[in-house]
């Protein structure tokens, strides 16, 4: 079945880039076009696609409004196009508080490293995002004329949109998953740790503010926050996150000293190591010029980083997100006594990275995106 895909975007040459790459995929159909916010969210209920391609800046009706509209009305997963501007970046994260499901650089030579990569990655994304959405669809609701119920897919997506978060059910994907944490109140294991680290990518953004902005002024452990992110966002992500949280976040910088209670986010278009030993680690960060490291940053790299420099005192933590990315630095981490925790299939917008770790047996727990901030602070002694 393939992928329907309305695209939006107030210039032509766009709508029809967009259009011409995506279908140059037999899994994907492009069933529409909009000019505005406006016109998106009337063909959104008329057309009913699989996904929606967003341009942020629009007439009538901006981007980010649309996005509210259709998440309270026929929510869809929506992939927001956005300039690699501060200003961009913001109204980007603005997007995905509001219900967008992921985002891409509107200039696709800022995507990857050439064009055939960049159309690639345009079409998984919007594979991937359409392949969960025909997923629900199948199970929850056999025929669009009958009334579905509380867990149907449009309530799943509208979650999305409210604050705090509640991401929707994903009880279609397939995995062998990791002992699931039952409740918040799940008791401490009483291992000590020094660092955590947490990496995720597609709908990580809100899953790491879900988790930060519930943790203490006084949390014992500096955090390491692996992000897929633009190298133009991640200033503006960090910003935000640090403007909202007790704890200190701040884009990480080369020779950044790790402190407890302060939240390091590795910089978009580059990778982050942990340096040094004992009291006196600190941060390496790097232009990574190899070109076959697909994530830049990377959690694996960071994993296995982390790993050297405290062997088995780190508590890691996979959240959402597209790929595998963490899956071998996770492997070195537990090699040495470190402790893995997966984010649950219901609570991810996509499974891919923790259904890895879980797939690997690596996680000894698979937790709610809603419980992790709780279990956190229990698990280090600090709520």
């Amino acid at each position: 079945m393939a992928v329907k895909v309305l695209v939006v975007d107030d210039s032509s040459f766009f709508r029809r880039r967009v259009s011409e790459i995506l279908e140059q995929d037999s899994g994907i159909e492009v069933i529409g076009f909009a000019v505005n916010g406006r016109e998106a969210v009337d063909k959104t209920a008329q057309l009913r696609p699989d996904v929606i391609t967003m341009d942020v800046e629009m007439p009538v009706l901006d981007g980010i409004s649309a996005v509210k509209e259709i998440m309270a009305s026929n929510p869809t997963p929506i992939l927001m196009f956005s300039s690699l501007t501060r200003a961009g970046a913001s109204a980007t994260l603005d997007a995905l508080d509001a219900g967008a499901m992921d985002f891409l650089p509107k200039k696709f030579e800022d995507i990857a490293r050439n064009n055939d990569d960049a159309i690639k990655l345009l079409q998984n994304k919007v594979k991937e995002m359409g392949r969960q959405r025909i997923g629900r669809i199948t199970r929850t609701a056999p025929s669009p004329s009958i009334s579905k119920p509380a867990s149907n897919s449009s309530e799943r997506f509208s979650n999305l949109a409210k604050k705090p978060i509640v991401q929707p059910d994903r009880s279609f994907n397939n995995a062998s998953p990791a002992p699931t944490s039952s409740s918040a109140s799940a008791r401490a294991s009483g291992k000590q740790y020094q660092l955590v680290a947490i990496g995720t990518s597609t709908g990580g953004p809100v899953a790491l503010q879900t988790i930060l902005t519930q943790l203490p002024a006084n949390f014992p452990h500096p955090i390491l926050l692996i992000q897929h992110m633009p190298a133009a966002f991640t200033p503006a992500f960090a910003t935000r996150l640090d403007g909202l949280c007790k704890i200190k976040v701040k884009e990480a910088q080369q020779g950044d000293r790790l402190q407890p209670g302060c939240a390091y986010l590795a910089p978009g278009g580059q990778q982050m190591m942990v340096e040094g030993r004992a009291s006196n680690r600190t941060l390496r960060v790097f232009e990574d010029k190899n070109e076959r490291v697909n994530y830049k940053p990377s959690v694996d790299i960071t994993f296995a980083s982390a790993a050297k420099a405290y062997q088995g005192d780190v508590l890691a933590i996979i959240l959402t997100g597209m790929g595998a990315d963490g899956r071998d630095g996770a492997r070195m981490l537990k090699q040495t006594g470190a402790t893995i925790w997966a984010q649950d299939e219901k609570s991810c917008v996509v499974y891919g990275m923790p259904q890895a770790i879980a797939s690997a047996g690596l996680a000894s727990e698979s937790i709610s995106l809603h419980d992790v901030a709780a279990r956190l602070k229990r698990e280090v002694g600090c709520g």
